[in-house]
């Protein structure tokens, strides 16, 4: 078995065990979670992915057909991926708790759509991967159009505010499923289907899901380019495709899964976070330069052998 199957095996378990201790724990707490308790298992999640961005430093072997040194690389450009979609998670989740509060979801609720949405995310985002790899693999070009789409999506999270005018009601799924179908007047329901007088009613928590569900595909259109961007740059032939595509879907599913312990921290801590925005723009927007540079030798040739710059801007960002 060589050594990316292994680290996929490796992967999954980590998934399975790390992620259904967080689920177990925070359905079974009889008290609202504290930002505390929340931040501890954020730094949980964030401990374990270093970790396993560590252990490719020290435990992937070299690919016989590169001259530039495979652990080094494979562990700076899961760091580097890692950062860049944990900050726009961290954003995805603001806009989660926006809808929370316009629709009215009970807290009670919310847990349950929380893991829900992401879960949404996270197969959305596997999908979109594989899709967007496939097709710069076969097309490199695309690459240029995947650089374009950051620094146009980087100039509308600087200047746009449009989290502030989220409104679920005028979502197209929440109007196309408010018109086939009666919506039950409980709107702290946590069922998402009541039957009432014989007929099947929709519930609030329902129509937010479809909402969370369609922002979802919003959110993963926005940050696949970036991911491809982060595994793809430097020369070619360091990486193979299959250890690309390792590295993308793993540092994705790794940001995604502490999403919903960080929810309950990000409730109380909000205002901390308001330069976020300025901040990933600003990532987004060196990694879309440096794929429409990418056909130049001597930058390719420079983030093959020092990809640590681009982890460097990301952090100090």
């Amino acid at each position: 078995m060589n050594a990316i199957a292994l680290y996929w095996i490796a992967f999954i378990a980590i998934f399975i065990i790390v992620y259904g201790i967080d689920l177990y724990v925070t359905s079974h707490r009889q008290r609202t979670i504290s930002v505390k308790s929340s931040l501890t298992w954020t730094a949980v999640w964030i401990s374990v992915a270093i970790a396993f961005g560590a252990s490719l430093y020290f435990l992937f072997p070299q690919n016989p057909e590169s001259t530039v040194r495979t652990g080094p690389v494979m562990m700076t450009k899961f760091i580097s991926g890692y950062l860049t979609e944990y900050s726009l998670s961290v954003d995805n989740l603001f806009v989660f708790i926006l809808i929370f509060s316009m629709m009215g979801i009970h807290p009670k609720n919310q847990p349950k759509l929380l893991k829900l949405g992401i879960l949404i995310s996270v197969v959305l985002r596997i999908l979109f991967i594989l899709v967007g790899m496939e097709l710069v693999e076969r097309f490199h070009w695309i690459i240029y159009i995947f650089g374009v789409v950051l620094i146009w999506t980087a100039y509308k999270m600087a200047f746009s505010k449009e989290d502030e005018n989220v409104n679920p009601k005028s979502n197209i799924l929440y109007k196309g499923a408010s018109r086939l179908f009666p919506i039950d007047p409980d709107i702290h329901s946590p069922h998402f289907f009541t039957q009432i007088n014989g007929k099947i009613h929709l519930t609030n928590i329902f129509l937010a899901l479809l909402v969370i569900g369609s922002t979802d595909i919003l959110f993963a259109v926005d940050s696949i380019p970036a991911i491809i961007g982060v595994i793809k740059e430097g020369i070619n032939n360091v990486l193979t495709l299959s250890e690309e595509n390792f590295l993308a879907i793993s540092s994705n599913v790794f940001a995604v899964m502490g999403l919903i312990s960080l929810f309950f921290a990000l409730k109380g801590i909000m205002g901390m976070f308001r330069y976020l925005k300025t901040g990933v723009s600003f990532i987004l927007l060196f990694i879309g330069m440096k794929m429409l540079l990418s056909s130049v030798h001597s930058v390719g040739e420079f983030f093959a052998h020092h990809s640590w710059v681009s982890l460097a801007v990301i952090i100090g960002t």
